[in-house]
């Protein structure tokens, strides 16, 4: 029997009123632990004065730790924003745990296997497919427009990326954003999306497609789409770094990477790759 444990090494002494300061207190049903990567997402409920209830890839401060964690476990848990993402500073995993059905989805495209293969409709225009970028570095993300979390931080943090690159390395590398909602997200949605965060990198495509294409190319790279009732996508928060010969270099979940953490391994790869 598992009983009733704090994680978080600073959680006994914390408050859990509800939104002190930077700081909230929540509770949910663990969806997915990714205890490499510092992530756990999970389907919480309404969390006063910053979000409401939805399924949400959280990073995890290094002090809680993530071992015996499972899905299906109900949870509390305490959250720090931190700059422009959010953290679980402390998590308390009781012993009752959720009956809720855990969906069942492929894992997560992993480092060193190939990338998987998409062809999908640009927001500029025509069809974009990953062969057409074969000798080239690819930074390839998963977002939405209408996403009220991580996504617009994620393109926040991949558009500084790209600045931050000399301009004879970034005219080397493609970055590539799929929606993960077509039926809304169309190519003038996109458009505006991007204009509205003024990007205007001929380097980076935002695609979108048919439905079914779409979601395909989403449980090929393992990332995971389903909609709630209120319209929210519950996805993984994963970015994946593919070198020119189409494999996957290095994957990155959640927000917590830095742009100055992508350049480097960017830049490790350009170095790799011929100039063409």
């Amino acid at each position: 029997m598992k009983h009733r444990r704090w994680v978080g090494v600073v959680a006994i002494a914390m408050a859990w009123a509800c939104g002190a300061g930077d700081e909230w207190s929540a509770s949910g049903v663990v969806r997915e632990v990714f205890a490499d990567e510092g992530q756990v997402k999970i389907e919480h409920g309404d969390i006063e004065g910053l979000m409401p209830a939805m399924t949400m890839s959280f990073d995890v401060a290094p002090a809680v730790s993530l071992e015996d964690l499972e899905p299906g476990q109900f949870v509390e848990f305490r959250l720090r924003k931190d700059g422009t993402r959010y953290e679980i500073v402390a998590l308390d995993a009781p012993e009752t745990t959720s009956s809720g059905e855990i969906p069942d989805r492929p894992p997560l495209a992993a480092a060193s296997e190939p990338a998987p293969a998409f062809a999908l409709a640009a927001s500029r225009g025509g069809t974009l497919t990953l062969d057409a970028l074969a000798g080239q570095p690819v930074l390839l993300d998963f977002i939405f427009t209408r996403c009220p979390g991580p996504c617009p931080i994620l393109t926040g943090i991949h558009a500084d990326t790209r600045e931050g690159l000399r301009a004879d390395e970034r005219s080397r590398v493609r970055s590539v954003s799929i929606s993960l909602d077509p039926a809304f997200d169309t190519p003038e949605v996109l458009q505006a999306y991007q204009a509205s965060r003024r990007i205007d990198d001929p380097g980076w495509w935002f695609l979108t497609g048919p439905e079914s294409e779409v979601a395909r190319v989403v449980r090929a790279y393992g990332v995971g789409s389903t909609r709630s009732a209120d319209g929210d996508i519950d996805h993984t928060v994963a970015t994946f770094l593919i070198d020119g010969q189409g494999r996957i270099a290095r994957r990155y979940l959640g927000t917590r990477h830095t742009p100055e953490e992508l350049q480097r391994d960017v830049r490790e790869l350009l170095r790799a790759t011929p100039a063409s």
